[in-house]
């Protein structure tokens, strides 16, 4: 008797080709609603793969609910959004989606510290407002970016590829994480390491984050924290949104030292927080980090390729230890 196919749950609309082949070799059950859907709850008892986005949240509760699940496939590089230990725990696979969208969200990141440290979204607004009457010498002005001092928070695969970007605007870069790159790689990316968050703080003009959002990351950037910066500075994250306290944000965009914030995540999305909203010096993108489309297509490529190759009883291509 043959072997009756998989069935696999797909959280919203993918971009590609992934889900057709999919299709191939599986029942696929989709919804934009994601795992919250009565679509997934009709086949929850069954399924046995999920292919989820960063809004589904994977916890013990999902697991106990869902016996037959053998793998979860994040669309995504962060899994904040997944108990691993409980994963581990049931022997479930999870796995993510690194290398496609390093360059797509560095590129989002650069362009964010260009348009906060330059005031060129503010500036957009007040010309589609009339409310520009002409040139003067101190109309605008913003803050440097060629030749200032660039801190990154986190100096993975993002956090690198942002580094070789300062390059190319003679940027000084300093970095920060738990563990220090090898000298090699220091070198070619003209990084410098500094150990305490505080010290890398104080002597950057623009800071970047790009650490994954952790117990010990969760609201790094409090109001101590962004006090600490240094007088005039840009504070970019295109990482997780809640790594920012939100309010504490306005508050130094408001009254100091903050020049300017670039942001691309929020930590109750898709709500921001209305301070925020309020504020002329920040610009809010929507999450659109990964989002050039060959990127979002190879991300939903890799999740699906993760899901055929656990069904097929074969190691994941991407596995989150």
């Amino acid at each position: 008797m043959p072997r009756a196919r998989a069935i696999v749950f797909v959280s919203g609309t993918l971009p590609g080709a992934g889900v057709t082949l999919l299709r191939a070799s599986c029942v696929v059950v989709q919804d934009d609603e994601g795992v919250r859907s009565a679509a997934f709850a009709a086949c929850r008892a069954d399924v046995e793969a999920v292919v989820v986005l960063l809004t589904d949240r994977i916890d013990a509760a999902f697991l106990e609910g869902s016996p037959r699940l053998r793998v979860v496939a994040n669309v995504a590089v962060g899994v904040d959004n997944v108990d691993l230990e409980a994963c581990r725990a049931r022997g479930v696979v999870v796995t993510n989606t690194p290398d496609v969208l390093t360059d797509a969200t560095a590129d989002l990141a650069f362009g964010l510290l260009l348009a906060a440290a330059r005031r060129i979204a503010e500036g957009d607004r007040l010309v589609r407002a009339g409310g520009f009457i002409g040139w003067t010498p101190t109309f605008m002005l913003g803050a440097r970016v060629h030749g200032s001092t660039l801190g990154i928070v986190g100096m993975g695969r993002i956090g690198q590829a942002m580094a070789r970007r300062a390059r190319g605007f003679g940027m000084h870069v300093v970095y920060t994480q738990q563990a220090r790159l090898a000298a090699g790689t220091e070198a070619e990316l003209g990084a410098t390491f500094v150990a305490a968050l505080d010290d890398l703080l104080v002597a950057s003009d623009c800071v970047s984050i790009h650490c994954p959002l952790t117990p010990g990351t969760r609201r790094l950037f409090d109001a101590d924290r962004l006090a600490r910066m240094k007088p005039g500075s840009v504070l970019v994250n295109t990482a997780r949104g809640a790594i920012v306290d939100e309010a504490a944000l306005a508050h130094a965009l408001e009254a100091g030292p903050l020049a300017a914030a670039g942001l691309d995540v929020f930590e109750d999305e898709p709500r921001v927080h209305p301070s925020l909203l309020a504020r002329p010096n920040v610009v809010l993108a929507p999450h659109i980090g990964s989002a050039d489309r060959p990127t979002r297509e190879a991300m939903a490529d890799k999740a699906i390729a993760n899901v055929l190759e656990v069904l097929a009883g074969r190691q994941a291509l991407t596995p989150v230890s």
